[in-house]
């Protein structure tokens, strides 16, 4: 059975491109009789906040997008992190990075990859063990990792250049992204995940960390993104618009859940309408690839 799952992070309201996301994860989970879940990234300090989670939760379910299950917040999941970490170091999978910020930043300035990433060079790989009060990165073995993307097809990246060595644990005392993403996607028996293509080019990171871990792989599918009316990024002064945004502009959730419907290639035209009304209509081959953008109307 699909368990699909949106993720958000609360750090502020959701716009039309998260919202198009959950929609399509839906959807899909829908479509095939499966469940969908609603999971709270908030690994990340002070930039997350429980009451902005609470609205994000309130605009989905304006749009009829309810989690089958209770919302998981991963700030109460810090044990089950450490207990990874703690597999990892058994398998001596984790090495400890004193790189400072402005280490960093000098990496920084080395050249980037076609996607726009730098790889880290791994310049504290051979340090001794110094304990879990550290800073902690995972050893990314070399070679290609191959997937199929259910809206790209066959992709293939070899993270160990793409990304180096992926950072599990601050040095703040914050569990990483990568680390906590993995873990709850098994923990949860998530089997499908729908994201951002902005994300497509971590994929082959997480799934060697899937590996080291012994977890499962879900099945991934990277949405085109939602840009501006001009093709810009989305931007609070660019389309970056929520619901309630949206609603001062005369626009009900129902005519967005129509225009977001349409975007996945359910609907002929943009018309008001309920998420349940797209679940016959979405296939996963009339979703567009490349990015949509924000009516100018709205903006």
């Amino acid at each position: 059975m699909t368990l699909g799952r949106f993720a958000p992070s609360p750090t502020g309201v959701l716009h039309l491109g998260n919202l198009r996301t959950a929609l399509a994860s839906w959807l899909s989970a829908r479509s095939a009789g499966g469940r969908w879940l609603v999971r709270m990234e908030d690994v990340d300090g002070p930039r997350c906040r429980r009451d902005l989670g609470e609205a994000q939760l309130r605009d989905l379910a304006a749009l009829g997008l309810e989690s089958d299950a209770p919302v998981l917040w991963q700030s109460d999941r810090s044990a089950t992190y450490r207990e990874a970490l703690a597999d990892l170091h058994r398998g001596n999978r984790l090495y400890p990075c004193l790189c400072t910020r402005r280490d960093l930043q000098l990496l920084a300035s080395a050249p980037h990859t076609e996607d726009g990433l730098r790889p880290y060079p791994g310049r504290c790989r051979e340090r001794g063990w110094e304990g879990f009060d550290r800073a902690l990165r995972l050893r990314l073995p070399d070679g290609l990792v191959a997937w199929e993307d259910r809206l790209l097809g066959v992709q293939e990246e070899d993270p160990a250049t793409l990304t180096g060595d992926p950072l599990l644990f601050r040095r703040d005392g914050c569990f990483a992204y990568h680390l906590a993403v993995v873990v709850d996607d098994a923990a949860q028996g998530v089997t499908e995940v729908v994201r951002g293509a902005d994300l497509r080019s971590i994929t082959a990171t997480q799934i060697r960390l899937q590996e080291a871990l012994g977890l499962a792989r879900p099945a991934y599918a990277h949405l085109g993104m939602v840009a501006a009316p001009d093709g810009s990024r989305l931007g609070k002064r660019a389309g970056a618009l929520g619901l309630e945004a949206l609603a001062a502009r005369g626009v009900s959730p129902a005519e967005a859940l129509g225009w977001l419907g349409w975007s996945l290639g359910c609907l002929d035209r943009p018309e008001p309408c309920t998420a349940s009304d797209l679940i016959g209509a979405f296939a996963w081959a009339q979703v567009p690839k490349d990015e949509v953008r924000v009516p100018a109307a709205w903006t």
